[in-house]
């Protein structure tokens, strides 16, 4: 409060629930402080549903003022902390992964474009679905896309690693980047609340709604759907839905 310094701390993403009243106060206080909490998903792995924090991003979600970023690679890791740092009116919470994830190969590589938010990873024209992605499963929705791309559908990945600056872009950008009339899947490896706002009563969510297990991080994608293969199935699902 005095000033002078910006402080922050790092843990687990799931012990941020001891640092609750901390994260609030700051929040309504307006204060630029910064939380980095890692293991961020069932892709911790074998320390199992204590530490796999399945609810904990939505729950930060809800409170007022603050920033969430969930980075998929280490561009958008970077381009989060510059933001937390400039970020003077709140506190910033960065959601980092266990495991190393594979860097994101853009068509475009626009600053302030991920400043947004969520942006267009691959945008081919005339897309047909959207799949919507944060954090480590952007590069398997990048993957989905490959197959959905494959078999002649035209499909856009957006990366959404900061959905409170997504929902403060005018609404042209928003339009721009998750356009009304395509098939839209969200992924991220967590509770689905607050998706659904995104995809629409037609989209589908690849979600976790319940608590993991005790196994290595990549048998558990593997187990509860974040693969290639079933989130292609979704769009196809969504799309039928969509287009009839």
């Amino acid at each position: 409060l005095h000033g002078g310094f910006i402080p922050y701390g790092g843990t687990f993403l799931v012990f941020s629930d001891y640092a609750r009243n901390a994260l609030r106060v700051a929040a309504l206080s307006k204060q630029r402080v910064i939380h980095v909490f890692t293991h961020d998903s069932i892709g911790l792995g074998e320390d199992g549903p204590t530490h796999q924090p399945v609810e904990t991003a939505a729950c930060l979600r809800l409170i007022p003022n603050m920033s969430v970023w969930r980075p998929a690679d280490t561009v958008e890791t970077a381009i989060a902390w510059q933001a937390a740092i400039e970020n003077e009116e709140g506190p910033t919470c960065l959601l980092l992964s266990r495991q190393g994830l594979p860097f994101i190969e853009r068509e475009v590589v626009d600053v302030d474009e991920i400043r947004r938010g969520a942006y267009l990873v691959h945008a081919p024209r005339a897309a047909k679905a959207v799949l919507i992605a944060t954090g480590s499963e952007v590069g398997v929705a990048v993957a989905a896309r490959d197959i959905l791309q494959e078999q002649g559908t035209p499909t856009r990945v957006v990366s959404a690693p900061c959905l409170e600056w997504f929902a403060q872009q005018d609404a042209s950008y928003r339009d721009q980047v998750l356009p009304a009339g395509a098939a839209k899947v969200a992924v991220e490896a967590g509770i689905a609340m607050g998706w659904r706002e995104f995809v629409g009563d037609a989209g589908e969510i690849v979600s976790l709604d319940h608590y993991g297990t005790s196994a290595a991080g990549t048998a558990l994608f593997e187990e509860y759907g974040f693969t290639a293969d079933n989130i292609a199935q979704r769009a196809r699902q969504a799309l039928a839905r969509t287009h009839g």
